[in-house]
């Protein structure tokens, strides 16, 4: 199975990427994370933030491989537990669809995004920097993996 993190951003400050990396490829061949990224639009001085977002979110749309199931990293979605969280992997796992987990800008997902999702997962109800998602995500879905196959990276509970 593949998940494809599809996020807004480019340019991401090297601790951003290494923390990625870290956690994506620890991750086994029976479950890959891919990065799928998105240019952020134009947000400097008099910049139209809906244009920007709406030509992110139709990006974003375009980028989704076939057939994967779409969840939306978003504030008002679900939040789930690690242990949940395995639990969501597992039933991917076996399920045989890949995932597609879209991660919005600065300010969020476009709507179409979020109309498109089969799902919302939300991190936290704090407001986190998109850039900080991806380590966040990468390193979550590693220690639900290490979770459902009984590897010790996971110590908790």
């Amino acid at each position: 199975m593949n998940i494809y993190l599809i996020s807004v951003g480019n340019r991401m400050p090297r601790w951003v990427a290494e923390g990625y990396e870290e956690y994506a490829r620890r991750l086994p061949a029976e479950c890959t994370l891919q990065l799928i990224e998105i240019a952020a639009g134009h947000r400097g001085k008099n910049a139209d933030i809906a244009r920007a977002m709406r030509d992110e979110g139709e990006r974003m749309l375009k980028s989704i491989p076939k057939g994967c199931q779409v969840l939306a990293l978003d504030v008002t979605g679900s939040a789930w537990s690690t242990e949940r969280l395995a639990g969501k992997l597992e039933q991917w796992m076996s399920g045989g669809r890949d995932i597609a987990l879209l991660v919005g800008g600065p300010e969020g997902l476009a709507p179409e995004c979020l109309q498109r999702a089969d799902g919302r997962w939300s991190l936290s109800p704090l407001t986190l920097p998109h850039p900080l998602v991806r380590v966040v995500v990468s390193e979550q879905l590693y220690r639900a993996w290490s979770m459902i196959r009984n590897h010790p990276y996971h110590r908790a509970g």
